[in-house]
């Protein structure tokens, strides 16, 4: 039985909660019924031990054993090959996973985040800056929605690649971005009503509530 221990801040402010990170292997680590504990690190204060662990001092991290792994997209990999309710048990099945698992992270979220934070910091809409995200974004879209309007998951059965492409989309989704997505935002829904998803976000935002308390907030 693994020894795993997930990783993540004690507190954070109330924007960012139910969209940090530590979400995504919480949820993985839902589906496949994997017993985890939960430590914190400070949210003011990331000092040599936390850059130990993570060195661009982020969250989350995975210690399994004597192993500490960061990056999520290498978490939800190493999680893969705990558990067949993560990762296709045939050869083809995971490297379709794996394929997709990196489209989230390097076709998709690079495209989608600095979509997201224009749209959070409601930075002007009008400008040459903004039109070449927004049609950045769009033609990431155009490519997955073909993709999504034929297939439940992305490989075949769940898998971490839909906890990380689900994840990636929610946050545009959250802006309205997909409204002329109908395939990704049906995927989206489908993904996070699994019950590990609310499961894991009903945690994450149960922990950083917990914090306030201890802040006197």
């Amino acid at each position: 039985m693994p020894d795993l221990t997930l990783t993540t801040f004690d507190w954070v402010p109330p924007p960012p909660r139910g969209f940090v990170r530590d979400l995504r292997v919480r949820w993985a680590l839902e589906e496949a019924a994997l017993p985890y504990r939960v430590a914190s690190v400070p949210f003011d204060n990331r000092g040599a031990e936390h850059l130990a662990h993570q060195p661009f001092g982020q969250v989350p991290w995975l210690t399994d054993g004597d192993l500490s792994i960061f990056e999520t997209g290498a978490i939800l990999l190493h999680l893969g090959g705990l558990s067949a309710k993560l990762m296709p048990p045939d050869r083809r099945g995971r490297n379709e996973a794996t394929e997709w698992l990196f489209a989230a992270l390097n076709s998709v979220e690079m495209a989608s985040l600095p979509w997201g934070m224009s749209k959070f910091m409601k930075h002007p809409s009008d400008t040459a800056a903004w039109k070449f995200v927004d049609d950045f974004l769009k033609l990431r879209l155009k490519h997955l929605e073909s993709v999504l309007a034929s297939r439940e998951w992305l490989a075949g059965s769940f898998s971490v690649a839909d906890i990380l492409m689900a994840d990636v989309l929610r946050v545009v989704d959250g802006f309205d971005g997909l409204a002329d997505s109908p395939a990704c935002r049906a995927y989206v829904a489908r993904a996070t009503g699994r019950p590990a998803f609310a499961k894991a976000h009903a945690d994450q935002m149960a922990h950083f509530a917990a914090a306030d308390k201890t802040r006197g907030m």
